[in-house]
């Protein structure tokens, strides 16, 4: 019995020794968990804000977010390689077999300086469809002698009224078909065709301009232009 009651004692005395030190921390109603963790986080450092102060800021950190993403890269409408020989011409052509471009790639004489002939015609009409429709507007005013340039030429889907050997004749065409109610014929030169090469592409991404420059780097005489 005397042995208990020494041990409890012993017990007792270690408890308050504990609670003294605040090792069992303090039971007074002002120190709950919520208050030990806002002495944790640095509470004289936070703010409560409104629902719509934390949305606005939401959107603020979205939106720089988005704008902190890499801008797609530009596609060029149209490239011109220029200007080959024909040996040259034809090596560059294997070159390109590898790229598989398709329609995207064509190639074609660039002009010469001199003056050939001189064609009455039809500006560029914008597609197949639209010069199609202009040339049933002239047979409906009785012009049948007409061709539509379909190549890849800076006239395709203009319409051809003639080609002469001098610009009297052309002119003479041109009065006549004013006659007949047309209006927007025009008269132009027609440049000789040099004996110089250009290869055209379409939709040109920034991928394939590399490839292509890579490509044209093997032949110095030549260079790179924007085209139509």
């Amino acid at each position: 019995m005397l042995k208990f009651i020494f041990w409890s004692l012993l017990a007792v005395n270690a408890a308050l020794f504990a609670y003294g030190r605040g090792y069992l921390g303090h039971f007074s109603g002002n120190e709950h968990e919520p208050e030990r963790l806002l002495n944790q986080l640095n509470a004289n450092k936070l703010a409560i804000i409104s629902a719509e102060q934390a949305n606005k800021a939401a959107a603020t950190v979205a939106a720089a977010s988005a704008d902190a993403r890499p801008a797609p890269a530009p596609v060029q409408a149209c490239l011109e390689v220029a200007s080959f020989v024909l040996a040259d011409a034809r090596r560059f052509e294997t070159q390109l077999a590898a790229l598989d471009l398709g329609d995207r790639q064509s190639r074609h004489n660039l002009p010469g300086t001199e003056v050939s002939s001189y064609i009455v015609y039809i500006p560029p009409q914008g597609s197949k469809e639209a010069a199609d429709k202009k040339a049933g507007e002239l047979r409906g005013l009785g012009v049948t002698n007409y061709f539509i340039m379909s190549d890849n030429s800076p006239l395709r889907w203009g319409i051809s009224l003639g080609v002469f050997k001098t610009e009297g004749a052309a002119q003479n065409q041109l009065a006549a078909l004013m006659k007949q109610g047309v209006r927007t014929a025009r008269v132009a030169p027609r440049m000789s065709g040099s004996k110089l090469l250009a290869f055209q592409f379409r939709d040109v991404d920034a991928d394939l301009k590399a490839r292509l420059e890579k490509i044209r780097a093997g032949f110095p005489n030549t260079e790179t232009r924007s085209c139509k």
